[in-house]
């Protein structure tokens, strides 16, 4: 026969109310779980809504020189990753494209697009990011074909190891091994950089000033400022000059007054 376990009120009140906390945790989880799932529809159907404007935009965008690499070396965290060449390689870059999945969950694909150009073969460079079978996060790209003597990536892990015998400035690895890099899809910054930030406007990072050209022109402003100030100052000694004369006249005058007199 089963003993029957009797607990203290105190100890029966304090199990009823976890139970009551976990009840209300584990409701709140759902409820969470499908608010979720409410907006990810919501983000698919304004995704699909958005993409006439985005291809609009794109053909726009593809009559500006250099706007992509602009607004890459403009973009604070992208700009960290390019060496010298790598801008010189965007510079044929005319579009880029984002485009996320029909299940958004499941990941997204960045296109790159690029003009003839002396560093590799591709027209068009991808990288993807999904979910595999497992459910976890990876990714794959396209393989570069670099032209002879033109790989990017190896150039700057040589330039670095130079760098570091000499413990001189080590330039940043070479934008393109990102393509490369498939170790952490989960995290992958510069992905969601362009996904996120700059895919969504990226006007705002083409029309950043430059910050040399407002230097100049407040250092112009600064000479216009002190010529001004000289012009000033030039007149206001002529005036003075001009009163001296004047009053030297006046006493002139009243000599030659007195001595006729």
């Amino acid at each position: 026969m089963p003993i029957a376990m009797h607990w203290p009120c105190g100890a029966a009140r304090r199990i009823g109310v976890f139970y009551s906390k976990l009840f209300e945790r584990f409701n709140l989880l759902q409820l969470n779980e499908q608010a979720s799932e409410e907006i990810l529809k919501v983000e698919q159907k304004y995704n699909k809504l958005r993409q006439p404007f985005f291809q609009k935009r794109s053909e726009l965008i593809a009559k500006i020189p250099n706007f992509w690499v602009t607004t890459f070396v403009n973009h604070p965290q992208v700009s960290a990753l390019l060496g010298e060449e790598d801008e010189e390689a965007l510079h044929y870059l005319t579009r880029v494209e984002v485009t996320e999945f029909e299940d958004i969950k499941s990941g997204y694909r960045i296109d790159f697009y690029f003009d003839e150009n002396p560093y590799f073969e591709n027209k068009v460079l991808s990288k993807e990011f999904h979910l595999n079978e497992s459910g976890d996060p990876s990714s794959k790209s396209t393989e570069i074909k670099w032209k002879s003597g033109k790989d990017l990536t190896k150039r700057s892990s040589q330039t670095q190891n130079k760098a570091s015998r000499k413990r001189q400035h080590e330039e940043p690895e070479s934008f393109f091994t990102w393509f490369t890099d498939h170790s952490d899809a989960g995290a992958d910054e510069l992905g969601e950089v362009i996904k996120d930030d700059i895919w969504p406007n990226p006007l705002q990072y083409y029309l950043v000033p430059d910050m040399d050209d407002e230097e100049g022109e407040g250092e112009e402003d600064d000479d216009d400022d002190e010529e001004e100030e000289g012009l000033e100052d030039i007149d206001e000694e002529g005036d003075e000059d001009e009163g001296d004369e004047d009053e030297d006249d006046d006493e002139g005058e009243e000599g030659e007054v007195r001595t006729w007199l």
